[in-house]
């Protein structure tokens, strides 16, 4: 099939990244979403591109360590076509290093990153971080050059821009089409689960703050089990909580925690002045990993959902994977990325 009308549902990160791929290969594609783009997970503040570690290798990590090399020229594309920048930028990551163990873990790692990962980026350890940094009790830290961020609102708006561009349609509203993409988040998991009988995935609460502090061009930092992302615009968003309970959408006293710990992670921040909160409900499949196909019970119907924490880097590589997919029949979807395997 090389051409044809393709249906995407969802207009967050998943859903504006096949549609893109799609219409990259001369698909006519519509985007549906009936409240707007990047209206759930996709609009929020964070962005950390940030790797799992280099070992015990599966294709989960090997999938995410491809769709991370690809992302600088994905991004850079999306801007040039479009004039509107994302807030991409391969900033590599700090992590302070606590103690002895910790050190002999980071040393271990840093010799099966030279395997793993390639030669195309580096795990090491450095006693020179730079001014933006957490509070490290060794005086070492873990510094890699594979983690990147991006401001995700920004992001997804200009990826909607440049659907438009290639001249796909984004409207709140569209009669089924012959072929067609879910990928519609949390309320797609609920969907989904109800129509097979069991639970496919779980919506997962986040709350974030982005400060008003100017790091920007620094590393990204992880401490504290908190992300740390000084964005290009001159602020910096720190994230994210994990809350299985949800009971709501309002930011509460979790957050203020959150900020509390990364003031103390990072001396930097202690005066620096909230500018927004942020909270929302991210689509965790039961595999923990994307969960992307066909509908196991519906012919014409293709699943791409469960970006949880890792949609954003892992979605320039899924928008091929699934554009390989709907339109060559080619699988290519690792193992444990399957709807049935979360089933």
């Amino acid at each position: 099939m090389t051409i044809a009308d393709l249906t995407v549902r969802g207009a967050g990160i998943f859903g504006l990244s096949v549609a893109y791929a799609c219409l990259r290969r001369g698909a006519r594609v519509t985007v549906v979403d009936p409240n707007g783009i990047a209206s759930g997970a996709s609009g929020g503040i964070v962005g950390a591109l940030a790797p799992h570690v280099p070992e015990n290798w599966n294709p989960k990590k090997a999938f995410q360590l491809e769709s991370l090399l690809m992302a600088e020229e994905y991004w850079t594309d999306i801007a040039d076509r479009t004039g509107l920048k994302t807030g991409y930028l391969r900033s590599g990551r700090l992590q302070p290093i606590p103690d002895d163990d910790a050190r002999a873990l980071a040393s271990s790692r840093a010799e099966t990153a030279k395997d793993l990962w390639q030669g195309k980026a580096e795990w090491e350890i450095t006693s020179d971080p730079g001014p933006f940094a957490p509070v490290s009790p060794t005086g070492l830290w873990i510094r890699d050059t594979l983690s990147a961020h991006l401001h995700p609102h920004r992001a997804t708006q200009a990826l909607a821009r440049a659907v438009d561009s290639l001249g796909g349609k984004i409207q709140t509203h569209a009669p089924d089409g012959p072929i067609e993409v879910w990928a519609t988040g949390t309320s797609g998991l609920a969907d989904l689960s109800t129509e097979l009988g069991r639970t496919v995935g779980t919506p997962i609460k986040g709350q974030a703050a982005l400060l008003d502090h100017d790091a920007k061009g620094a590393p990204q930092l992880f401490a504290e089990a908190l992300h740390i992302i000084p964005h290009t615009d001159g602020t910096t968003a720190i994230g994210s909580t994990t809350e299985r309970d949800v009971t709501d959408l309002s930011t509460d006293a979790q957050l203020e925690t959150l900020i509390d710990r990364a003031r103390v992670a990072v001396p930097a921040l202690a005066k620096a002045r909230i500018i927004a909160r942020w909270a929302g409900l991210r689509p965790k499949a039961r595999s923990r990993a994307p969960m992307l196909g066909p509908h196991p019970g519906r012919s014409g119907i293709f699943i791409a959902n469960g970006g949880f924490k890792i949609g954003f880097g892992m979605a320039p590589l899924i928008g091929e994977v699934m554009a390989d997919l709907i339109f060559t029949g080619h699988d290519r979807i690792p193992d444990g990325f399957r709807v049935t395997d979360n089933l």
